[in-house]
């Protein structure tokens, strides 16, 4: 079930961004008075191979131009007249340009109507995050609360660069820290010479964030396996048929110690536990301001059968920060094009070998997992925000059969005033799809691999 609300959340997102993006395309067409005969969501070929399984779940005509959805869910096309494109038709190429052919127009019509998806697709992005920005405003972890409750619970990622269960962390690469949720943003952690600073037993520790370090944090949401504040062990809810049951532990109970030491936080708990050997367990629950001590029969993989709140901090730890209409549209830009500043950085890495390409490239698999398993339409939109600014940064590649190809070529004719020959062209397009096709292939398998190594 999980799996389909995730693929159905992706399937959603992208329909709304490839629609807007060939729209984009169409819009800008249109302006200069070029024909566009498809108007396709989705592809109705076997991308990239123009002619095989050529077929349309809907379709209808309007004026000039065939609006439709194929069945092949991985892009979308416009078909502009005189432009060879996705579908590699290049039978009206042969006849002498017509006015309203794409090839007809002067470069820099051309130009704009190759970057209308791309401009739409920032636009949709900025709005998008705009919208999120006033709506929900931002909710934070205030870091001086964490660090005045027993500081984070070190998860395995933070264990591997040498942060420990108990530190403050008090600083990120030299700056106070005022929001726990700073710690592991993807700026921080792409940033050069990265580092924390945390405070423990009295003496500050600096720790070095690996260059790489961000490959660990997968489309699962890693940070719940790096650092969380520390928790008080407060049952919330008791589980049928356990031991917490059966001796009637209540909400609100707090496990304070056990074989007869003292329990303060939920990983000390969860520590004793999992190292627990033998056949009695001796713990003390307090209540109100009566501790209540039990001795029980305990196999040491079944816990005692409770959960705790899923409110990491209460919200005396929080901060809530709403905006404004005009303060949101100041910094909705500025976050959208954020996204686009992280997928720089991490191409510098990639391309300095200092991040794996493997470990960085994600498939459509890879992108539904970050969804999650449950349909929340707030981490909808921050997806789709997201995704959109990823799409206009990719699109804008100098990859043949992206835009960013056409603009690239494009370019060169309003600068050299020649234009590439029609066969050079069709050439770098079937190059370019070749490329798009091994990159698809890779990361699929890619993604396939993760999943079946979890």
């Amino acid at each position: 079930m999980e799996g389909m609300i995730m693929t159905a959340q992706l399937l959603l997102s992208l329909s709304i961004l490839i629609a807007v993006h060939e729209w984009g395309h169409y819009i800008t067409a249109r302006m200069f008075n070029i024909r566009v005969e498809k108007f396709y969501l989705f592809f109705d070929f076997l991308f990239p191979m123009a002619n095989v399984l050529n077929f349309s779940l809907l379709k209808y005509k309007k004026g000039d131009t065939e609006f439709g959805i194929g069945w092949f869910p991985l892009g979308g096309y416009v078909k502009i007249a005189g432009m060879v494109d996705e579908s590699m038709d290049k039978e009206q190429l042969k006849a002498e340009p017509q006015p309203w052919e794409f090839r007809a127009k002067p470069a820099w019509q051309r130009l704009i109507v190759m970057l209308g998806g791309i401009i739409v697709n920032v636009i949709v992005g900025i709005l998008i995050f705009i919208g999120i920005t006033f709506w929900l405003g931002d909710q934070y972890i205030l870091n001086d609360y964490v660090n005045k409750h027993g500081g984070v619970q070190a998860m395995e990622l933070a264990e591997q660069i040498g942060i420990k269960t108990g530190d403050q962390i008090i600083k990120i690469n030299g700056n106070d820290v005022t929001y726990f949720d700073d710690v592991a943003k993807p700026d921080v952690l792409l940033s050069h010479n990265s580092a924390y600073t945390v405070l423990r037993d009295g003496q500050e520790v600096e720790i070095p964030i690996p260059t790489d370090f961000i490959e660990q944090f997968d489309k699962k949401g890693s940070i719940f396996r790096f650092v969380l504040p520390r928790r008080l062990p407060v049952i919330d809810e008791v589980t049928p048929n356990t031991i917490a049951a059966r001796i009637g532990l209540q909400k609100g109970d707090r496990i304070v110690e056990v074989q007869n030491k003292p329990i303060t936080y939920y990983d000390e708990l969860r520590e004793a536990l999992t190292s627990f050997s033998g056949d009695s367990l001796q713990f003390g629950v307090k209540r109100g301001e009566q501790v209540l001590h039990y001795t029980e029969y305990f196999k040491g993989a079944e816990g005692i059968g409770f959960a705790i709140p899923m409110e990491i901090v209460p919200t005396e730890g929080q901060a809530t920060v709403e905006y404004s209409l005009g303060e949101s549209m100041l910094l909705g830009p500025g976050r959208a094009f954020n996204v686009i500043i992280v997928q720089i950085k991490a191409f510098r890495k990639i391309f300095s070998g200092e991040l794996s390409l493997r470990k960085s490239i994600s498939s459509p698999i890879g992108i539904a997992q970050a969804y999650g398993g449950k349909w929340d339409w707030e981490r909808f939109w921050q997806m789709t925000g997201l995704l959109s600014m990823v799409l206009a940064f990719m699109n804008l590649l100098p990859i043949p059969a992206l835009d960013g190809g056409y603009v690239m070529f494009l370019l060169y004719e309003m600068i050299s005033g020649r234009e590439p020959s029609e066969k050079f062209f069709e050439n770098s397009i079937k190059v370019g799809m070749a490329i798009l096709l091994v990159i698809m292939v890779f990361a699929f398998s890619n993604d396939i691999i993760k999943v079946f190594s979890n």
